[in-house]
């Protein structure tokens, strides 16, 4: 198994499109740069009783958190309207790694932040993603990782 040696490019899609049929990465939004969802185990569950005789004891819990994702895209304005379409819509997304290995994930674009606007200095929005693991069906889903081909 190989490292990615550099993130060049990594680029987001979102399943779900704006009511023009556009999507929104790469029209609206260009990522400069991303951190991807991680996996949080919830921490330990106690299970210290009157019967131990030297330590404390744990126990890993069972459910796993996909924790939230954020990047930071140079936008055009226009993107306001696409954003207000797609912002809290639980859909698909999905990351492609330079090496074309993708990671697909339920969640919704939860925040778009426009930051500072000045001279010689190209505009930027911090964007955070929520990782629901349920379709709209109320399905738990997993993230699922393809391998590069």
């Amino acid at each position: 198994m190989a490292i990615m040696n550099e993130g060049f490019a990594t680029t987001i899609e979102f399943t779900e499109t704006t009511s023009g049929g556009n999507a929104i990465m790469g029209t609206s939004l260009k990522v400069k740069n991303l951190t991807p969802p991680g996996i949080d185990g919830g921490g330990e569950n106690d299970t210290t009783t009157m019967h131990n005789t030297a330590y404390r004891t744990k126990q890993p819990k069972e459910l796993k958190t996909l924790t939230n994702m954020t990047f930071i895209a140079a936008y055009d304005p226009a993107v306001y309207d696409h954003i207000i379409t797609i912002c809290n819509v639980n859909q698909e997304i999905t990351i492609t790694f330079p090496d074309t290995s993708t990671l697909s994930f339920w969640g919704w674009l939860n925040t778009f932040e426009p930051n500072n606007i000045e001279e010689g200095a190209q505009p930027e929005a911090t964007c955070s993603i929520v990782c629901s693991n349920q379709d709209n069906s109320d399905v738990e889903q997993a993230p699922e990782f393809t391998a590069a081909a």
